[in-house]
């Protein structure tokens, strides 16, 4: 595979709605020991509202979309982060039918840069601003679809393990403290269902 495409995009945005449909429950259950309890249902309403709409062949008006899709109809601040982290990939990818695999780490990179603005975030926080950064940095690089996931499927299970047994800094599971410690961050978890949604084809 030469690159990445608009159809590449949709392909994976259906797998990404049918494993958030799976994982629903188990997010939010997760989520309800550090937080609002919705997760799932944030993740699961945005891919499958984005999975739903046809997107442009240019990259950039269809990261824009789906940036779009999930601000409006996943109004939390998981899923604000998500639009965040989309809208990042429009200015750089605006114009391109394809871009090239060994980009995706330097869109990473943005979305990450872009997050942390946002969200008014830091690293090492036991975020999802920590695995999207582990990530881009494991992935850097690599320049096929296959290693690029390989890569980001080791990084997201190494940082949740890292942090696993840290506090929470950030978000409403910070005011849970040192009872966060040994407690997933859900934020990380919903990375890795996306992932796993992403292996099981």
């Amino acid at each position: 595979m030469a690159g990445l495409t608009s159809a590449d995009v949709e392909r994976v945005v259906l797998r990404l709605a049918e494993g958030a449909e799976a994982a629903a429950d188990s997010l939010n259950a997760a989520d309800a020991r550090l937080g609002d309890g919705d997760l799932g249902v944030t993740l699961s309403k945005g891919w499958r509202a984005a999975a739903a709409q046809k997107l442009p062949e240019d990259l950039g008006l269809a990261f824009l979309a789906l940036a779009k899709t999930f601000q409006a109809t996943a109004s939390s601040s998981f899923g604000t982060l998500m639009a965040t982290g989309l809208m990042s990939a429009t200015a750089a990818c605006k114009g391109k039918k394809e871009i090239p695999w060994n980009e995706i780490p330097a869109l990473l990179t943005m979305a990450r840069d872009a997050m942390i603005k946002r969200g008014k975030g830091e690293l090492g926080q036991k975020s999802v601003l920590d695995i999207i950064d582990a990530i881009a940095a494991a992935t850097a690089g690599l320049a096929g679809p296959a290693e690029l996931f390989a890569a980001a499927r080791e990084a997201c299970d190494r940082t949740l393990v890292s942090f696993r047994d840290k506090p929470n800094g950030l978000g409403r599971a910070r005011m849970f403290g040192e009872k966060s410690i040994g407690i997933d961050d859900p934020g990380m978890l919903a990375v890795q269902v996306m992932l796993l949604a992403l292996a099981e084809r």
